[in-house]
């Protein structure tokens, strides 16, 4: 009788037709090697979360990988995807970067980081053009594949991580907010720089101080807003519409006022830039819109100040009784 606790591993090894066994103690012994094959699966299985919104290529890394032994979940959009890691314990997320709008495969990394901040995130691109934003993408996820790719890589890709997690080393995030908050001061001072060389504005002669006027207020507005930001219209800024009082008391037009509105904008994508490695990308492109509209905003603000209020004459309706 076999001894499942004495099993010959080399024995297990083999096919049947090359074992002198009996029918029913092969049937048996396959069994329980099917069994034990399971159980160890079970526990030592790394999980793979598999995301691209072209289901051809989920199927394909899919059964690529299950072969390989890995246990995989695919989805084929964000949603099914957030659903996967709120509820499942995952080892590996492999997602593709845009499906399909630009940096969806963020969303999905930064919701692995929060929920299995011991995962190891691979992010797929089918854009062979990421020398510049390299740094960037890799201190959001660990690792980054550009398609077309070799399943093979992918499993050694993810096997010498797992084996050594001290690899990956990475970038603390920050907000946009928390970023422009921290880098005010510089920010300002970079505004300084370009406005002091520009002819133009410089035409009229101030001090530093009556140059940069309401600017600190007005990035601090600007942080304002991306913490409270709830898709609702820009509120009145009282820096803004008092900065285009003092800057048409000083002498300048209405073309000067927006140049430095410009300039303004210029300054804080710099100040962006300066910090690709720690932005967090998961907000980054709602981040940018509000600060286009924003800016936008205060500049309509400070042009209250060069418009004269007319007083539109309109029909007066009486109600014939």
């Amino acid at each position: 009788m076999l001894n499942p606790g004495r099993l010959d591993s080399k024995l297990l090894i083999f096919p049947a037709s090359t074992r002198p066994i009996a029918g029913r103690h092969w049937s048996i012994l396959h069994s329980i090697r099917g069994g034990v094959r399971l159980a160890s699966n079970a526990m030592t299985a790394t999980r793979v979360l598999v995301v691209d919104d072209d289901e051809a290529v989920c199927v394909m890394v899919k059964e690529a990988l299950q072969r390989d032994g890995f246990e995989v979940v695919a989805a084929s959009n964000v949603s099914d995807a957030l659903r996967h890691i709120a509820t499942q314990k995952f080892d590996v997320l492999l997602s593709d970067l845009h499906m399909p709008l630009p940096g969806d495969g963020f969303t999905l990394v930064s919701a692995m980081r929060h929920t299995h901040p011991k995962a190891l995130t691979i992010v797929l691109s089918g854009y062979p053009a990421l020398s510049e934003a390299m740094a960037a993408i890799l201190s959001q996820a660990d690792e980054i594949l550009v398609k077309p790719f070799q399943i093979g890589s992918i499993r050694e890709l993810i096997r010498t991580r797992l084996a050594d997690p001290r690899a990956a080393k990475r970038v603390k995030t920050e907000s946009v907010a928390s970023i422009l908050e921290r880098e005010s001061d510089l920010t300002i001072q970079n505004w300084l720089g370009l406005v002091e060389d520009d002819a133009e504005l410089t035409c009229i002669p101030l001090s530093r101080a009556d140059r940069t006027g309401h600017l600190p207020q007005l990035v601090r507005d600007l942080v304002v807003r991306l913490r409270s930001d709830t898709g609702l219209p820009a509120p009145i800024s009282i820096a803004a519409r008092e900065h285009g009082q003092m800057r048409r008391e000083q002498g300048y037009t209405v073309t000067m006022v927006v140049e430095e509105s410009r300039i303004l904008q210029v300054s804080i994508f710099s100040a962006l830039q300066r910090n690709m490695r720690s932005v967090d990308f998961s907000k980054v492109l709602m981040d940018v819109v509000t600060i286009a509209d924003e800016v936008d905003s205060q500049l309509k603000q400070a042009m209250l100040s060069y418009v004269t209020p007319t007083i539109s004459k309109r029909p007066v309706f009486g109600l014939v009784g």
